[in-house]
């Protein structure tokens, strides 16, 4: 896989990115998956056209008004790959609220329902015969520096998502489960407030119990 090309922005977009083309790619790279302990540390966002812009978020911080903007657009689709994690991280740590959310792990799940892989390199393997690395994922995205390798990584991750939710979707209309795309998609944002809340962690509210 070659580079990716992007713009690295410290603590917020700046005023004059304009991300409106189309939906909106979103990814978020985070101390680990525990909302409460692990801080979020980097957003990634791709529009239909654009390049990828990389937002490092400091340690303190606790607002990105740029970002907030952009994302809270509910004229806008977001495409995230597992949106119940970043949703909820976003939602957290700089009290960003988003609407109008396609997850595209959520749609390989009730698409293909033949395979039980669903992560985003397997999609990208499976769909597109794109091998992605993930050797970056699990590196330390809290360090004041990011490496070259891992600004990279975190790029790639949104930059194929668009065309993996248009083959998706394709995929859920000819075997009709949009409906069920489109509900699971609503809920997302609840899912998340509920994961913010602390709602799910040792007793599940829909389980029969």
């Amino acid at each position: 896989m070659t580079d990716t090309p992007y713009h690295l922005h410290k603590g917020d977009l700046p005023d004059d990115i304009d991300l409106s083309d189309g939906d909106l790619a979103v990814d978020c790279e985070m101390m680990g998956l525990n909302v409460h302990r692990d801080r979020l540390c980097l957003v990634q966002l791709k529009s239909a056209s654009s390049d990828v812009h990389l937002v490092q978020i400091a340690q303190d911080q606790i607002e990105a008004p740029n970002l907030k903007a952009v994302l809270e657009n509910e004229d806008q689709t977001k495409i995230f790959h597992f949106g119940r994690s970043d949703v909820a991280m976003l939602m957290y740590w700089l009290d960003i609220h988003i609407s109008n959310i396609f997850c595209t792990r959520t749609a390989s799940r009730l698409a293909r329902t033949y395979s039980n892989r669903h992560g985003l390199r397997d999609v990208c393997r499976d769909i597109l015969d794109i091998e992605l690395s993930k050797y970056n994922q699990t590196s330390d995205w809290g360090a004041e520096v990011l490496s070259d390798e891992q600004l990279n990584y975190a790029a790639s991750d949104v930059l194929y998502l668009h065309t993996i939710k248009e083959n998706l979707v394709q995929q859920l209309e000819r075997e009709d489960r949009l409906f069920l795309i489109e509900a699971c998609n609503e809920f997302i944002p609840v899912r998340a407030a509920m994961d913010v809340l602390a709602y799910n962690q040792d007793d599940d509210i829909f389980a029969h119990s």
